[in-house]
C-alpha cells in the first residue's frame, strides 16, 4: 500500500502566505523523479505553524496536483484528539489515501491515553492511518505492545513511522504486529537497516532534495541489489546527515533556497540557520555535486 520513497514535504512560503504554485511544482517534480507517495503538513511541512485553514489548503493542493498518480498521505495529527480528528476528517473528505498521525505531544499522555487518542482518530475516518512516532520530538513514545494493539483492535491502522531511531524498537514492532503491518523508515540515515529487518521504505526529509537518489536507494534494496544500495546509501550519508545540523525543516529548506528549487522562509520560532552551519549545508551539497 505505502512502500518505497515517501518524501515529506516542504511547505513554501512567500511573504510569510502558502505558495500555491511553488506546491504545485514541487509535487510535480516528485512524480517525475520517481518518488512513491507525498506527506504533506508532516513535520518537515512546518505544521505546528499553520493554522487550520492553510493546513487544509496544503493538503487539497497536493491531492489536486497529484491527480492520483502518487499516494498523498496527509499529516494530520495534534495534541488534541478533537483537532486531530477534525484535520484527519477534512484530509479524507479532500482524498487522501492516507493519514499520518503524529503522537500527542506536550501532554505527555499514559499509554492508555495514547491508545484512546489513535483509536479514536482512526474511528472517525476509514482511510489507512500510518501512526507516527517521534519520542525526541513529543517527550512521549508509543510503546510496542500499544501499537499492537492498535494494530489489532483498528482495521485502518495501517502501519507506524518509526523515528525513534531505535532498531531494537522497530524489530519489537515487526514481531509483535500482523505481516501485513507496515514499517516506515522516519530516519533517512536508517532506512537501509529498517528495510533489512522488513521495513517497507522511507517517509523523507533529504528526498525534497535528492528524489531520485532516494527512490533509487530503496529500489535496489527491494531488487535484492545489497551492494549497490549499500553504496548509494553511503554516497547519500554526508548529505542525509547535513539536513540535521539544525532543527528540522531548517536545513533542507536552506538548501533548496541554494539549489533555486524554493523560498527558504521559515515560521518563527524556526529561523535562518547560522552563518558556520550553513558553510558546512553548502561544502556538503558541493561535494555531492548539487552545487558549484
Amino acid at each position: 500500500m505505502f512502500k518505497g520513497s515517501i518524501v515529506a514535504l516542504v511547505t513554501p512560503f512567500k511573504n510569510d502566505k502558502i505558495d500555491e504554485g511553488k506546491i504545485k511544482e514541487l509535487v510535480e517534480f516528485h512524480i517525475k523523479a520517481g518518488t512513491n507517495g507525498i506527506v504533506p503538513c508532516g513535520t518537515t511541512g512546518e505544521s505546528p505553524t499553520l493554522s487550520f485553514d492553510e493546513h487544509n489548503q496544503v493538503i487539497d493542493i497536493c491531492i489536486q496536483a497529484a491527480k492520483g498518480r502518487v499516494p498523498i498521505i496527509a499529516g494530520t495529527g495534534s495534541n488534541s484528539t478533537a483537532e486531530a480528528i477534525e484535520l484527519t476528517k477534512h484530509a479524507a473528505k479532500a482524498g487522501a489515501n492516507g493519514a499520518l498521525v503524529v503522537t500527542p505531544y506536550y501532554n505527555r499522555p499514559t499509554q492508555e491515553g495514547v491508545y484512546r487518542h489513535f483509536k479514536a482518530v482512526a474511528n472517525s475516518v476509514n482511510i489507512p492511518i500510518i501512526l507516527y512516532n517521534i519520542a525526541s520530538r513529543c517527550a512521549c513514545n508509543i510503546e510496542t505492545p500499544t501499537v499492537a494493539r492498535l494494530a489489532k483492535d483498528c482495521k485502518n491502522i495501517v502501519g507506524v513511522k518509526e523515528a525513534s531511531g531505535s532498531l531494537d524498537q522497530m524489530m519489537a514492532v515487526k514481531l509483535a504486529c500482523p505481516k501485513d503491518f507496515i514499517l516506515l523508515s522516519g530516519d533517512d540515515a536508517l532506512t537501509l537497516p529498517l528495510m533489512a529487518i522488513g521495513g517497507a521504505g522511507i517517509i523523507s526529509v533529504v528526498a525534497n532534495i535528492i528524489p531520485s537518489d532516494t527512490a533509487r536507494a530503496v529500489q535496489l534494496f527491494a531488487q535484492g541489489k545489497l551492494n549497490e544500495a549499500r553504496q548509494l546509501h553511503f554516497q547519500m550519508l554526508p548529505l542525509i546527515k547535513a539536513m540535521f545540523l539544525e532543527s528540522n525543516p531548517t536545513c533542507v529548506k536552506t538548501a533548496m533556497e541554494l539549489l533555486g528549487m524554493c523560498s527558504g522562509e521559515l515560521r518563527l520560532p524556526l529561523c535562518e540557520m547560522s552563518a558556520a552551519n550553513k558553510d558546512k549545508l553548502k561544502d556538503a551539497l558541493k561535494d555531492y555535486g548539487l552545487l558549484k
